[in-house]
């Protein structure tokens, strides 16, 4: 049974938090506990910010397949289309994926027709610079509410110069009937079912539907989406650090039929050379971790030798005697 605080709001099954109210910190760390998703309103991002990405975000996708390619192949950072990662999973889907250091190189978009690459730039540093923030003020109500100090335990691994967050836009084209009805499931998939091994995720996407989180229960719910929102999906390795208080989602999302899908997604990551162990104020004595310490750059590399669906942390799982 999901046991919420008596203030929890919902926005259709997803708790719903308020940012500006004082309560806010108590609220996030029960939706973390209990769907590691949540929808956040009355955020300090600038609408200007959003709008400035999206318009550059439109003006790529809606490039010929031709001249979008030029800025692939992903390594992993650039343009891809349909393929995600390494080891066979698709999906309806193209995707710009970029570093948020400052040493990406924004001139593979320079070669393609109606794009300015230093649009694009300013655009995605705007918007993530303004996205990390609310991020790490999210990350240390959270630490404030689980009763860490110093509070900013989480936050500082992303605002660490050497954090290693990416930024992704998603688009997923609307899928004809006849595709539909080709599909043997008649759910054709946009990106499959998987969490995010990160810290913390932050997702914002048009008034296009097709997101869906997976409950503890089993059940799959649609998240409606709200363009003038974001919603925060908690990562794996902030799962590891609080030893299991806090949950990563699954997550997926559905090819909508009529409408195409953007979404923007920033990724708050620690250095790759950062340890991830729980941290030992949540724990009550050594043993009583659940999670083998690794670094960052293990983790990530383990991670993306698996498929989407796969259980990545059960391999850094501590097996508890018999």
């Amino acid at each position: 049974m999901v046991i919420l605080s008596k203030q929890t709001s919902f926005f259709n099954g997803v708790p719903l938090i308020d940012l500006s109210k004082p309560d806010s910190k108590n609220l996030i760390v029960n939706a973390c506990e209990e769907f590691g998703f949540f929808k956040i309103i009355n955020h300090d991002v600038p609408m200007e910010f959003i709008s400035k990405l999206e318009s550059e975000a439109i003006k790529f996708f809606s490039s010929p397949l031709s001249e979008k390619l030029k800025a692939g192949p992903a390594d992993p950072f650039g343009y891809g289309n349909k393929q995600i990662g390494t080891n066979g999973d698709c999906g309806r889907v193209e995707h710009i994926l970029v570093s948020t250091n400052s040493e990406f190189n924004y001139q593979k978009f320079a070669s393609i027709l109606g794009v300015n690459p230093e649009n694009i730039r300013a655009a995605v540093n705007d918007y993530v610079s303004a996205v990390k923030k609310m991020s790490c003020d999210i990350l240390e109500m959270l630490a404030e509410g689980l009763k860490i100090y110093p509070t900013n335990v989480f936050s500082k691994l992303l605002m660490d110069e050497n954090s290693d967050s990416v930024f992704r836009l998603n688009h997923y084209p609307p899928c004809s009937e006849i595709e539909r009805l080709n599909d043997n499931n008649n759910d054709l998939i946009g990106f499959g079912e998987h969490t995010d091994p990160q810290i913390i995720s932050i997702l914002r996407s048009n008034n296009t539907s097709g997101l869906q989180i997976l409950l503890k229960d089993g059940h799959w719910i649609s998240v409606p989406p709200d363009e003038n929102s974001f919603f925060v999906n908690v990562g794996d390795s902030l799962q590891v650090m609080t030893n299991g208080r806090v949950k990563s989602v699954k997550h997926r999302v559905l090819a909508n039929s009529v409408k195409s899908r953007l979404s923007m997604i920033y990724f708050g990551g620690p250095p790759l050379s950062e340890k991830i162990a729980p941290l030992a104020s949540l724990m009550e004595g050594e043993d009583s971790s659940l999670y083998k310490e690794f670094t960052w750059f293990e983790y990530k590399k383990s991670a993306y030798k698996t498929r989407l669906a796969d259980n990545r942390l059960i391999l850094f799982e501590k097996i508890a005697a018999s």
